[in-house]
C-alpha cells in the first residue's frame, strides 16, 4: 500500500493472519496512513523554506533579522492552529478539520509562490503555520480514535514517520528544483534566475500544493471518528465505523464498545485548563515537567538544521553542494525515527532520552568547536582543512541522536505522563510550549549565527547537557504502564 508516495505495509504493523484479517488490517493501515498525510505536510511545509532562504534574501534584499522573522512566522500560526485545532475538530468533526487544513496548506503554498514583499510572504507562512498546527493535533487524535487497541501504538507512530518523511521529501524536491535552475556567473545554480517564468525558490514553496491536494482527497474518503459521531448523537454511524475499523460484528460487543467510549469521553470532557492549576508555581508539578520537556526538545536547536541547513553550510564555505548536503540530515532523521520506533517499547522512554541527550551534547559540542575554527575568505566564512567534514559529520550525529530519542519520545510521553483527568488540557499546553520554543530558536538563529556561530552551537550543546539531569530527576518511566493507572 502506498500513501503519498510512501510504501506502508500492513505486515509492518502486525502479523499476517487469515485473508479476511489481513484485508481488514490493511484497510485500517490505509485509514491511519491517510490521516498521517497531514503529518507529512507538517514536515514538508515547515522545512521547505530551507532551500529557498538564500533566494528569498537576495530577491527581497533583506537581512538576517527579517529572514528570521519570515522563516519563523509559520510557527506563530502553528501555535494558534495547535491550540484551536482540537476545539475546531470537536465542533465540525475530524474529517472536515482535515479538509480545512488541506485547503489552508494549498492556499499558503500558492500565496507563498507569488509574494509581493517579504511581509506578504510572512503572512502566507502564517496561514501555512495554522494548517501545520491543526495537522499536528488532528492526525494523532484521529488515529488514536479509529485504531484498534492492539495496533494503536504502531499506527500512531505513522504520524511521526510521516513528519520526518515530509522533511526528507521537501529536501529532495528542493534539490531537484535547484538542479534545474540556470547557472549563475560563479557557475553554481542561481535561485534567482528564471525557471519557467518564476524564480526557483518560488517553485520550491509552491510545490507544497501537490501533497495538499492529495491530503484533501484522502481525507474525503476515510470515515469520520466514532468518538465525534457519538458526541453528535449519530450512534448508528459510530457503530458502523467501529465495526469497519475494529472488525466487530456482534451487536452485544458493539454495544459494550460504545458504552466504553462514552465513559471515556465523559472523563475527557472534565479536562480543562483550570484542572491544571495547583502547586507552588501556579500549575501542577507534572504540568511544569511536561512544559520543560517540550521546551528542552526545541532549545537544543534541532530545527536550525531543518530550516537553515542550506544557509548554514553555504555560510561556512560549502557553497557548491550546500543543498545536496542538506539532504543528508532528513535521511538520517528518518533512520533515527525507525530506530526509536523499534526500541521505544523494549528499552523504555527514559533510557532512550538519556542516550539521545549524551549523543546530542557530543554532536553539538564538536560542531561548535569546528565552527570556532572558521576563517573569513573574501568576506565570507569558511571552514579550513578537515573542519568542514568534521562539522558536517557531528551535526548529523546530533540529528541521529535527536531522532532516535527526543524527536519521537516527547510526543509519546506527553500522551502518557499525565493523569487522565488533565491529559487533554496538559497535552495542549505542552504542545503550545513546544511551538513557542520552536519559534524562539528559529527567529533568533539568523542573528545569533551571524554574530557568532560557534557560541550559538555551544548554547544548544549546553541545553543538551542540562537535559540529562532533568531527565534523571523528573522523568518517570511509562513503559508498560496502563494509561488509567498514571497518577
Amino acid at each position: 500500500m502506498r500513501i503519498a508516495g510512501v510504501a506502508v505495509s500492513s505486515t509492518a504493523i502486525g502479523k499476517q493472519g487469515s485473508g479476511a484479517e489481513h484485508q481488514h488490517l490493511a484497510h485500517v493501515v490505509f485509514i491511519a496512513g491517510a490521516a498521517a498525510v497531514g503529518g507529512f505536510l507538517f514536515g514538508y511545509d515547515s522545512s521547505n523554506i530551507n532551500g529557498a532562504v538564500l533566494g528569498i534574501q537576495k530577491h527581497f534584499e533583506v537581512g538576517q533579522a527579517a529572514t528570521g522573522l519570515t522563516v519563523s512566522s509559520a510557527l506563530i500560526g502553528s501555535a494558534v492552529g495547535a491550540w484551536f485545532g482540537g476545539l475546531l475538530s470537536d465542533r465540525i468533526g475530524r474529517i472536515r478539520t482535515m479538509q480545512l487544513a488541506a485547503v489552508l496548506f494549498l492556499v499558503s503554498a500558492i500565496g507563498a509562490m507569488f509574494p509581493f514583499s517579504i511581509w506578504d510572504l510572512a503572512i502566507w507562512r502564517v496561514v501555512g503555520g495554522i494548517a501545520i498546527g491543526v495537522a499536528s493535533v488532528i492526525g494523532p487524535a484521529y488515529i488514536a480514535e479509529v485504531a484498534p487497541p492492539a495496533y494503536r501504538g504502531r499506527l500512531a507512530s505513522l504520524q511521526q514517520l510521516a513528519i520526518v518523511l515530509g522533511i526528507g521529501v521537501s529536501a529532495l524536491v528542493n534539490w531537484v528544483i535547484k538542479d534545474f535552475a540556470p547557472l549563475g556567473p560563479d557557475g553554481s545554480h542561481d535561485l534567482n534566475g528564471s525557471l519557467g517564468g518564476l524564480e526557483p525558490w518560488q517553485w520550491m514553496l509552491g510545490a507544497a500544493a501537490v501533497p495538499a491536494i492529495i491530503y484533501f482527497v484522502l481525507a474525503s474518503v476515510i470515515p469520520e471518528s466514532p468518538h465525534y459521531l457519538l458526541s453528535i448523537g449519530k450512534t448508528g454511524k459510530a457503530r458502523a465505523v467501529l465495526s469497519e475499523v475494529e472488525g466487530i460484528e456482534d451487536d452485544e460487543a458493539l454495544d459494550a464498545k460504545v458504552a466504553d467510549l462514552r465513559r471515556g469521553m465523559r472523563t475527557e470532557r472534565r479536562s480543562s485548563v483550570k484542572s491544571l492549576l495547583g502547586g507552588r508555581f501556579g500549575l501542577l508539578p507534572i504540568v511544569w515537567v511536561g512544559i520543560a520537556l517540550a521546551v528542552f526538545q526545541q532549545f537544543v536547536g534541532i530545527n536550525v538544521i531543518f530550516y537553515y541547513s542550506d544557509t548554514l553550510w553555504h555560510s561556512v564555505g560549502q557553497n557548491t553542494d550546500s543543498l545536496l548536503i542538506s539532504m543528508v540530515s532528513p535521511v538520517i532523521n528518518i533512520i533515527g525515527t525507525f530506530i526509536a520506533i523499534a526500541f521505544i517499547d523494549r528499552v523504555g522512554r527514559k533510557p532512550l532520552l538519556l542516550i539521545g541527550s549524551v549523543g546530542m551534547a557530543i554532536g553539538l559540542g564538536v560542531a561548535a568547536i569546528a565552527f570556532g575554527n572558521s576563517v573569513k575568505v573574501n568576506g565570507e566564512l569558511s571552514l579550513p582543512g578537515a573542519w568542514g567534514p568534521v562539522a558536517l559529520v557531528f551535526a548529523n550525529v546530533f540529528v541521529l541522536s535527536f531522532a532516535l530519542s527526543w524527536g519521537v519520545i516527547l510526543w509519546v510521553l506527553l500522551g502518557e505522563m499525565f493523569p487522565l483527568r488533565i491529559r487533554g488540557a496538559a497535552l495542549a499546553v505542552g504542545t503550545a510550549a513546544n511551538w513557542v520554543a520552536n519559534w524562539l530558536v528559529t527567529v533568533s538563529f539568523p542573528s545569533m549565527g551571524d554574530w557568532n556561530l560557534s557560541v550559538t552551537y555551544w548554547i544548544y550543546a549546553a541545553f543538551a547537557l542540562l537535559s540529562i539531569p532533568f531527565v534523571l530527576r523528573f522523568i518517570r518511566e511509562t513503559k508498560g504502564t496502563a494509561l488509567e493507572n498514571v497518577a
